[in-house]
Order: C-alpha cells, then sequence, then structure tokens
C-alpha cells in the first residue's frame, strides 16, 4: 500500500524534529507555512505524536515515531 500525500506531509514534518532532544520543538506558523504542513500538524496533534496543533514538542509516542521516521529516512537514502 502506497503512502497517501497526507501521510508524506506527516512524515517531512516529523522529519524537522530533533529526537535527541526533547527540549527543542518546532512552530508551523499559519501565515507562512504551507496549508499542507498546516493539516499535517493538526492531524499529528490529534493523533498524540505532538503536543500543540501547530506544532510544539513531541510526546513519548511521537518521539518513537521520529526514531522510526529517521530509520526509514536513512535506508532509503543509502545509495
Amino acid at each position: 500500500m502506497p503512502f497517501t500525500p497526507d501521510q508524506i506531509a506527516e512524515l517531512n514534518l516529523l522529519s524537522l524534529f530533533d529526537s535527541t532532544s526533547s527540549q527543542e520543538g518546532i512552530k508551523v506558523h499559519q501565515h507562512s507555512a504551507s496549508p499542507e504542513a498546516i493539516a499535517a500538524a493538526e492531524r499529528l496533534y490529534s493523533k498524540g505524536l505532538i503536543t500543540q496543533h501547530d506544532g510544539g514538542y513531541l510526546t513519548s509516542l511521537g518521539v518513537e515515531t521520529v526514531e522510526h521516521t529517521q530509520k526509514l529516512l536513512s535506508v532509503l537514502s543509502t545509495a
């Protein structure tokens, strides 16, 4: 089953988080972010992966998901 455009947007947003620091979050600015990023942040918040509807910090589930996302990106980026 292929990734949907919504899932790709969520993966892209998750890849912006630093999984090594729980003190660093992100902010998806409503006036400058793409509609896809704004919607992805809202979905990730609804799923319990981030603490705010517009970014914030990763939850414990979010940290685990980002680690998996980073592994996936690493495997797919290998030449």
